[in-house]
This record gives C-alpha cells, sequence and structure tokens, in this order.
C-alpha cells in the first residue's frame, strides 16, 4: 500500500499546522478490475488516456469518502511516488529467461488472472496483493508446477561423455 500525504487548503490553529489528508492507494487485482469494469478494455500493456489514467487512480483508492480537494492538490512529486509504486517489483523473486521462449499470446484481462488464482488454487484474499507481486506469485506456481524439462540428444550426450570421464581419472584407466 502506499500513502501520500496530501496537503489540504487549512491550517489548524491548535497545532499550528496545514492539515494534511492520508491518501491510501492500492495497486491490486481489484483496482484493476475496477478500471477494467469502467473503461472496457484490458489495463494491463494498453495506451491510456489522460482520462483513463486519473481515473485508475481513484480505482486504487482504499479510503472511504475522498474529498475532492485532496486530487486537486496532488502534486507532481505525489504522482512520481504513485507511477514509481506501479512500476515497482514488489519481490525479490526473479526468473532466469529460457532462450527461445515463446510469449504468451493472451490478452491479460482482470478475469484470465481470477481464473490463474482459481486454477492455482490461489486464495482470493491475495487480489488486494500488489498486481506485479501476484502475477510473479502465479508465475511461480506455474514454473513449480511444470513438468521438468527433457534433456536434448545433444545435452544427454554431453553429461555421458562428462560421467565418463569421470569414471576414467577415478579408476585409472583409459576406458
Amino acid at each position: 500500500m502506499l500513502v501520500l500525504k496530501v496537503p489540504l487548503d487549512a491550517f489548524d490553529e491548535a497545532t499550528q499546522k496545514f492539515v494534511t489528508f492520508d491518501l491510501e492507494l492500492e495497486h491490486s487485482l481489484v483496482s484493476l478490475s475496477k478500471w477494467e469494469s469502467k473503461f472496457e478494455k484490458p489495463f494491463i500493456n494498453t495506451t491510456k488516456t489522460s482520462e483513463e489514467a486519473a481515473w485508475y487512480l481513484t480505482a486504487m483508492v482504499l479510503n472511504p469518502d475522498v474529498p475532492p480537494e485532496v486530487y486537486r492538490n496532488l502534486t507532481e512529486k505525489h504522482v512520481e511516488e504513485i507511477n514509481a509504486y506501479i512500476s515497482a517489483k514488489m519481490t525479490a523473486t526473479w526468473f532466469a529467461e529460457q532462450p527461445n521462449q515463446k510469449k504468451g499470446r493472451d490478452v491479460i484481462t482482470a478475469e484470465l488472472i481470477y481464473y490463474w488464482m482459481i486454477s492455482l488454487n490461489i486464495p482470493y484474499q491475495f487480489e488486494t496483493w500488489h498486481i506485479n507481486r501476484l502475477l510473479t506469485l502465479i508465475r511461480v506456481c506455474n514454473v513449480k508446477n511444470a513438468p521438468k524439462k527433457k534433456m536434448t540428444r545433444r545435452e544427454a550426450l554431453a553429461q555421458q561423455r562428462t560421467l565418463n570421464e569421470q569414471r576414467r581419472q577415478q579408476f585409472g584407466n583409459s576406458g
């Protein structure tokens, strides 16, 4: 969750400080689903208009009853923080990219992600995780559930040569 301190147009005489509003945001499957419901197009890998991008901010908000002035008082720094939060990995997991690996052709939508969660028995409570972290979990589940890759003929022969060489050295003979 990202919490932004947004200044309001008010001054608290008791504390002698300007009043701020803690805007709580979450880039999750829930917010992505809200956005897709409104605009009826995929959120991931889609170019967004400025209106669509601005509306996604409201889909991310967790606070009830946010005063309109909060949105008006967002600064460029706030926008940078939001963009950094949206693009963050949110995980320490990394994947070794396989050569000649085919990219998926599916258009990723909220419903497809929910399908993946259901088919992998991922609890629905994870829909509130940062979307990048959830997608990483889904990928980890797919990798761990995938059948072991068979060796190619070349790899099997190379492994056999290595084993034979080790045995020759171990027993001190030429074959």
